[in-house]
């Protein structure tokens, strides 16, 4: 069954206000589960000003140009990690009522294939159950895949460091 919420989670945006290489997946990627029958409401999450604009921003126009309703999307536009996007995420579905129906909607997390892990685990730890779409990255050098791989565990590891033992 498809989720009924996608959230897609934030990247870098370029200079001129295109969406990185990666960014470009994740909401391509986005458009592409929606097109499928998932997410009657799409959540962008990320409040980091690239140039001037929010990842939320961005993410939103391109899934307008690509043509997903404008009232489909929701702006989650202050976290600035993994663990605030799902802290943001969760208090704007709660804003709206979207969390306390019953059955709670179920929810479809969007990002690289890469990072998918660590995004799981942050929304798992505070009790969402989120479904994978990945957003599949190109091939690496084994040399930036352990690089890549070694920073992702190091910032799991970080992220739960602070959701147990609070803000560091």
């Amino acid at each position: 069954m498809a989720p009924d919420i996608l959230v897609v989670l934030g990247c870098r945006i370029l200079g001129n206000g295109e969406l990185s290489a990666p960014a470009a997946r994740r909401v391509e990627r986005a458009a592409h589960a929606h097109a499928s029958g998932a997410g009657r409401v799409i959540v962008l999450s990320g409040g980091k000003l690239w140039h001037g604009r929010t990842e939320a921003s961005a993410f939103a126009a391109r899934l307008v140009e690509l043509g997903i309703d404008p009232a489909r999307l929701l702006l989650e536009e202050r976290s600035q990690t993994t663990v605030q996007n799902r802290h943001g995420v969760g208090a704007l579905l709660r804003g709206r009522g979207l969390l306390s129906r019953a059955p709670p909607p179920s929810l479809g997390i969007v990002t690289c294939d890469w990072h998918m892990a660590r995004a799981l685990a942050a929304f798992r730890r505070h009790g969402l159950m989120p479904e994978a779409i990945p957003a599949p990255s190109p091939p690496l050098p084994v040399t930036r895949r352990v690089i890549r791989s070694f920073a992702e565990s190091a910032r799991g590891v970080t992220d739960a460091v602070v959701a147990r033992w609070g803000r560091l």
